[in-house]
């Protein structure tokens, strides 16, 4: 009877073990998908900034300053516009019901595209530049819990999660 409560005993450890397991895994696994989708949609968009013919510039829509509202999209996303500002419109709205709350989050500080030579500096971000190479493109999506937010870094605004990519076009 003793053998049996403590192997009863062993094994309910153990199921809990993986009760815990999986509840940690489950936001894990969403800021995995999440992340995914953010680097996608920022992998399409700089593909559509590098087969621009001009450079890119606020003249051509082509960059967006922290706050400032995307370029509209064209009345039909499919088959690609061949206007670039076109382009990036029906990008911002792929990017606004691909990832969660990101449609709100568009024309605010979370989202810009810009070129800057100090990397991650937001104040020193440039859309007339036409000299700096280095393009600095940054995604947002919301979460309900600012822990949700897996980066390892401090959060600017609770409960809305980043992905910042930088990389030279020319």
């Amino acid at each position: 009877m003793i053998e049996v409560l403590v192997s009863l005993l062993i094994t309910v450890v153990g199921v809990l073990g993986m009760v815990a397991l999986q509840s940690k895994a489950i936001p894990y696994t969403q800021d995995s998908v999440q992340r995914n989708t953010a680097i996608m949609l920022v992998d399409d968009l700089v593909e559509i900034i590098r087969s621009a013919p001009a450079d890119c510039t606020t003249a051509n829509s082509c960059l967006k300053a922290p706050g400032s509202p995307f370029p509209g999209p064209a009345s039909d996303c499919t088959p690609s516009p061949s206007a670039l500002s076109e382009q990036i419109g029906c990008w911002a709205s792929r990017a606004g019901t691909l990832l969660p709350g990101a449609d709100s989050l568009l024309a605010s500080n979370s989202y810009y595209i810009c070129k800057t030579s100090t990397p991650g500096d937001v104040s020193a971000c440039t859309t007339s530049s036409t000299t700096n190479a280095d393009l600095e493109i940054q995604v947002a999506w919301t979460v309900k819990n600012a822990a949700d937010c897996m980066t390892g870094a401090s959060i600017t605004t609770a409960g809305t999660c980043t992905y910042r990519l930088r990389t030279r076009i020319k």
